[in-house]
């Protein structure tokens, strides 16, 4: 089945915020993201100030989540707990009427 955005941006803020900074390739492994779309959502999880980029060593680059990305995974747990009949129904059929 298929994540959708929103999936797969908390899956790599997921990520990061469990293993710490990491190179492209090792966020690409962990989060099952291909990495012409891993490169496309880190922009956009860097322009909301979610993940921010350093530079490791001489020229190495790593990813790592920020005090506001993980705020916003705590909020999306806090709703996981609060809704989880969306996660049952995704799984389920459809229910006729």
């Amino acid at each position: 089945m298929r994540r959708s955005k929103l999936e797969m941006y908390v899956d790599i803020l997921k990520v990061l915020a469990h293993r710490g900074p990491l190179k492209l390739t090792h966020i690409m492994y962990k989060a099952n993201v291909n990495c012409s779309v891993l490169k496309e959502y880190l922009d956009f999880l860097i322009k909301q100030g979610l993940v921010e980029e350093r530079t490791a060593g001489k020229s190495r680059v790593v990813f790592a989540v920020t005090q506001r990305g993980i705020t916003v995974l705590k909020y999306f747990r806090e709703l996981k707990q609060v809704l989880p009949i969306v996660e049952e129904a995704r799984n389920q059929a459809p229910v006729p009427f």
